[in-house]
């Protein structure tokens, strides 16, 4: 089933309801950092949580959330835009140990302290960054937070990754999904707390039994009001904007000393990409290449 996610309005309430399916983009980026469990797991909240985010944007921007710890994963990054383009990193994917279930079961990998910051883009060149401690030392949970204390809305957020088998293996990310619900500024503060409490007890009994059925079904079946509407849905993938031509443009913002001394000290120039892992190499006749545009558009 393609990851997908959907928008839905309670229109008695004035509540907004957004469900993320990610399983194959967190099992991607996966594929592509060759990710322990620890990290993988955490890489798929962070995912989740970053199309939920990206959700909420204008048409046409992004939003970075990025997560910050004194633990062995050091941290995670996402980037995500309003059309369902994700891409993302672990500090170090190669964290396997996870604690109990329950509030140390994260703190392993994450330690005992960091931040949570989101940066938005609000267009025209503009940008706003803000940033909570790390309290719970869950995703779900310190997001929260950091609604309560930078919008000053509240909102309730279930991030789940449940285990499954893919070609009768077992598989750690089988189901990886992520909700918010929010009021509207007219909404029914009463039925949020109402319907916020009963999703917690119900996401994840709810996603074992209809996982597999899509985000709408899914969505339909967390959220049974006769009065929902769907908004709006897209897909989700793991989508990386890196290119060679990309680098070559960076090259060019070094400078022409700074050209020069890798070609004469190294021939080449190399880059890896922290999201895709894509190993580039930009040849000396390519760098020489890119020193004879640059005299010939100061002459």
């Amino acid at each position: 089933m393609a990851d997908e996610l959907v928008s839905g309005l309670l229109k008695e309430t004035d509540l907004r309801v957004v469900l993320v399916t990610a399983s194959e983009l967190a099992r991607r980026a996966r594929e592509l950092h060759r990710s322990a469990t620890a990290s993988a797991l955490l890489m798929a909240e962070g995912l989740a949580a970053g199309a939920l985010l990206a959700s909420q944007q204008k048409s046409d921007s992004r939003v970075n959330l990025q997560l910050e710890c004194d633990g062995p994963l050091r941290g995670l990054f996402v980037d995500a835009d309003t059309t369902g383009v994700l891409r993302g990193y672990a500090k170090n994917p190669l964290v396997s140990h996870l604690g109990a279930e329950g509030a140390y079961h994260w703190r392993p990998a994450l330690g005992n302290k960091g931040f949570l910051s989101v940066l938005r883009d609000l267009g025209g060149g503009e940008y706003y960054r803000s940033a909570v401690e790390l309290e719970a030392f869950d995703l779900a949970r310190d997001l929260e937070r950091y609604f309560a204390m930078s919008d000053q809305l509240p909102t309730r957020v279930y991030l789940t990754v449940l285990p499954g088998l893919a070609d009768g293996a077992p598989e750690p990310l089988g189901t990886v999904a992520g909700l918010f619900l929010q009021p509207l500024p007219d909404g029914d503060q009463a039925a949020f707390r109402e319907l916020g409490d009963r999703l917690a007890r119900d996401f994840e009994p709810t996603l074992k039994a209809h996982g597999g059925q899509g985000a709408t079904a899914l969505l339909k079946a967390l959220v049974p009001h006769p009065d929902l509407e769907v908004m709006s849905r897209y897909p989700v993938s793991f989508t990386c904007s890196c290119s060679k031509e990309r680098v070559k443009r960076a090259l060019v913002t070094m400078g022409r000393a700074e050209l020069e001394d890798i070609l004469a000290n190294e021939g080449e120039a190399r880059a890896d990409c922290h999201f895709c892992t894509t190993h580039y190499v930009v040849t000396g006749e390519e760098i020489r290449e890119i020193l004879a545009s640059m005299a010939q558009a100061t002459s």
